[in-house]
């Protein structure tokens, strides 16, 4: 949310420097996250002079320009060739000296001492468009005659600067959702900073709106009380559609508001000054002079400002007329319902409306707007009235209006401020601190909850109207601690703690573990938001659409979902990575993943899981090169290699079995597999997928389902073992197999083969081509043989090996080549 140095000076009068005041907004619970200067004409007219000229005479080589010299009220007359029509001595113009910097366009340009077809200039006379104070370029801009000569240009021109502050409000303070909301919050934290009275909101006055005739009647029909508590609204004749002045259109601009008519800018300055939305409809174009608040039928056709049609959903609530609908409530307006140029009388609305019923139809429509930012929230019910009075009387000012109708204002169940006791013992016991009763006293009047009853142990307070999430004993205390300080609470002297033991293995110190391994292998860490869009899943064969686990009010469609794989939220973070130019990725993220499982037991917690998974993702080349080494493309092994240190260092190098597999987010995949369950799977990820990110490039992944993997693992203390006194003997089998057979199938064997001396089995060599048949396949595997108690002889090897090739030809048909 965007406010206004200045414009907050409207409200509250404050002498204290931007910075110093950002820093007491965060403290009060306003939290600054940026500051940025405003100026209303870019680059604040720095180094432009008011000067007259004193001379001007034709160019000796260019017909369409002029030598002129330029009286800026210093010593030296600059030498500026000018090319504009209008120019003349005695003029008083508009100077950009040399190192001015102009902002005409969208790129700046600097202006220098140069050379124009061989003539000095030292400057430029400037027309009203390179300045950024119009758009015409007929000519330069010419002053009237009595303009003092040395004077800046930013005074004369009235430049404004001001400083923007961009607060990071909380969903709950829908009471500091405007100027005035957060100038009131301001008062009240200065004058505790400062220990003093001083500071007090200063609203604008509606006393004087006055109603002019009664020529133009609307009748207004609420017909659902409940999405709508109040609604008000009045007409005004007469109007005259124009520019806004610049004042008001300086404000909106400041803040990042195109402003576009008189009437409109009036809407949107209110809107930003007190939080209550409002909204100008065309009085002429509302059928049977009526205004009609109600629900429609699904499905019903509306076609909003932007010109989108949408289906209207049965529970979203729409302001009619006695044809159709004219705005969705709190939301967006219509296509037909806006002031246009053509606009003489308007219907001004001004309505509060429930906010469980904007949000849920502004997430529904995906419209995001300032109005359904604020209703969303909750609006004061009480401010309709003021709000309306106040845009009323401004269009009567800048617009010529006439109001002519008294205010219609359905308000059947009046909101009055509610009570709520609040005990010292429990202000005292919440902060850790004692605070003093007249501090306390002090900072909710300054906040405007009144005090009804006191006594030396307990208030009771009434909460104002435009709190409406300050409802509880806790909230009021949260709202003295906002004011009092959080960093006013001294820290204990001491800490008090329990000892606990520790979970074996301890799951928080292995992922640890595991996390700075990676790291250690040149991988970075990258977390992703476990909220993921069902379109995903919608168009991805891996994964039921009936698993999901769906958000009842997600913040986007892009965020209705909590994802069932990390694979998604990974490709994203490639993909912005490599359109940033980084193509070289080793990544890998922890982090949940939720499927739905329906059973019987409807709404049991028992339908939903939550797995932990590790996921890596390699792409690009292993490095980037230099002179005395090439660069390595990833491969298949080299992410497989990362999983079988990983899986060496819990414990389960050994006694997982592997099985290939492949999917249609999957070209193929090495699954790890212990007991049945699946512990990790290897794969390379499938062009189909890729191209939904944009991904032109090889992508491997590796996904440990974490949970079963610590489940899984052997950990055991690691102690040291003897070196073998005996030599280890290598022996080579050449074998000529199906192509179906795995190395992983043979290494099993073997080692079922020969339990005791066998150590260790290598694939060194594949081969498939000549002289060997076309279903077939040759292997060249290693064997390493040791015995820790005596040296093998010749004998005892060739027993084994022939013990372990009986085994291969018998249980794959295997040839010795």
């Amino acid at each position: 949310m965007k406010i206004s140095y200045n414009w907050l000076k409207q409200y509250i009068n404050i002498d204290i420097e931007p910075e110093k005041l950002s820093t007491i907004l965060t403290d009060i619970g306003l939290e600054i996250e940026g500051m940025d200067e405003f100026q209303s004409v870019k680059g604040g007219l720095e180094g432009v002079i008011i000067g007259e000229v004193v001379t001007c005479d034709q160019h000796t080589n260019a017909d369409k320009l002029k030598v002129t010299t330029v009286d800026i009220g210093d010593k030296n007359l600059l030498p500026i060739v000018c090319g504009a029509p209008n120019v003349a001595a005695g003029q008083k113009v508009v100077v950009a000296t040399p190192g001015t910097t102009l902002y005409s366009g969208d790129d700046p340009f600097v202006i220098k001492k140069t050379k124009i077809r061989g003539e000095v200039s030292e400057g430029m006379i400037c027309a009203e468009d390179e300045l950024g104070l119009g758009n015409s370029h007929d000519g330069i801009i010419v002053l009237p005659p009595d303009v003092e000569k040395g004077m800046k240009a930013s005074e004369y021109f009235r430049v404004e600067s001001d400083i923007i502050f961009e607060i990071g409000l909380t969903p709950n303070r829908s009471d500091a959702i405007s100027h005035i909301g957060v100038a009131r919050d301001l008062a009240a934290g200065l004058n505790h900073y400062f220990n003093t009275d001083k500071y007090t909101l200063v609203v604008p006055d509606v006393d004087g709106f006055t109603v002019d005739n009664n020529d133009l009647n609307i009748e207004i029909v609420v017909e659902d009380t409940l999405a709508c508590p109040r609604y008000t609204g009045v007409t005004l004749t007469n109007i005259k559609i124009g520019e806004s002045p610049d004042w008001l259109k300086i404000k909106l601009n400041a803040i990042g508001i195109r402003p576009i008519n008189n009437v409109v800018d009036i809407t949107n300055y209110v809107l930003h000054e007190t939080g209550q939305p409002l909204h100008a409809f065309d009085a002429d174009k509302i059928a049977g002079g009526k205004v009609v608040v109600r629900k429609t039928e699904k499905n019903t056709s509306f076609v909003t400002l932007d010109d989108i049609e949408r289906k209207l959903h049965p529970q979203d609530l729409m302001i009619c007329d006695v044809k159709e609908g004219m705005c969705i409530a709190g939301v967006f307006g219509g296509v037909h319902s806006g002031v246009t140029d053509e606009t003489t009388n308007i219907f001004l609305e001004s309505a509060c409306f429930d906010s469980k019923h904007v949000r849920k139809t502004s997430k529904r429509h995906g419209l995001q707007t300032d109005a359904s930012f604020r209703f969303e929230r909750g609006t004061d019910p009480n401010i309709t009235e003021y709000a309306l009075k106040r845009a009323a009387m401004l269009m009567k000012e800048l617009a010529a209006g006439i109001i002519s109708s008294q205010i219609t204002d359905i308000y059947p169940d009046k909101i009055t401020p509610w009570g709520v006791d609040i005990n010292f013992s429990t202000v005292d016991r919440l902060v850790g601190e004692k605070i003093s009763r007249d501090i306390i006293r002090k900072i909710l009047v300054d906040l405007e909850i009144k005090i009804v009853e006191e006594n030396t142990e307990s208030l009771k307070v009434l909460v104002p109207t435009f709190k409406v999430d300050v409802t509880r004993e806790v909230d009021i205390v949260e709202e003295i601690l906002r004011i009092y300080g959080y960093n006013s609470i001294s820290i204990p002297d001491k800490l008090n703690s329990s000892v606990s033991s520790r979970p074996n293995p301890d799951i928080e110190k292995l992922q640890n573990s595991i996390a700075d391994y990676l790291v250690g292998q040149g991988m970075t860490e990258i977390m992703n938001n476990s909220l993921t869009k069902a379109e995903y899943i919608v168009d991805n064969d891996d994964f039921e659409e009936s698993n999901n686990v769906n958000l009842l009010n997600p913040l986007s469609k892009d965020l209705n979902i909590l994802r069932q794989s990390l694979i998604f939220g990974g490709l994203e973070t490639i993909a912005y990575n490599i359109n940033r130019k980084i193509s070289n990725l080793s990544l890998f993220e922890f982090g949940s993943i939720y499927k739905y499982n329906k059973t019987d037991d409807k709404g049991s917690i028992k339908n939903y899981n939550e797995e932990k998974h590790l996921m890596l993702f390699l792409t690009g080349k292993v490095d980037t090169g230099s002179w005395n080494k090439n660069q390595k493309q990833i491969n298949i092994f080299t992410i497989t290699g990362i999983v079988n240190s990983l899986l060496d260092k819990v414990g389960l190098a050994n006694g997982l079995s592997m099985t290939e597999s492949d999917s249609e987010s999957l070209e193929y995949s090495l699954q790890y597999n212990r007991d049945k369950r699946l512990i990790a799977e290897v794969s390379l990820i499938s062009e189909k997928l890729l191209k939904r990110f944009d991904i032109n490039q090889e992508v491997y992944c590796a996904d440990i389902n974490w949970t079963e993997l610590v489940n899984s693992s052997n950990f055991t203390d690691m102690k040291y073992k003897q070196v073998s006194k005996f030599p280890s003997v290598k022996r080579d089998l050449s074998l000529v197999l199906d192509r179906s057979v795995r190395f992983n199938e043979l290494k099993e064997v073997a080692f079922k083969t020969e339990r005791k001396l066998l150590k260790n089995v290598d694939l060194f060599d594949i081969y498939e081509g000549s002289n060997i048949p076309d279903n077939k396949k040759s292997y060249a595997l290693s064997f390493m043989l040791l015995d820790e108690t005596k040296t093998l002889t010749d004998k005892v090897i060739d027993k084994t090996m022939k013990r372990i090739l009986r085994s291969f030809e018998q249980q794959f048909k295997a040839q010795l080549r």
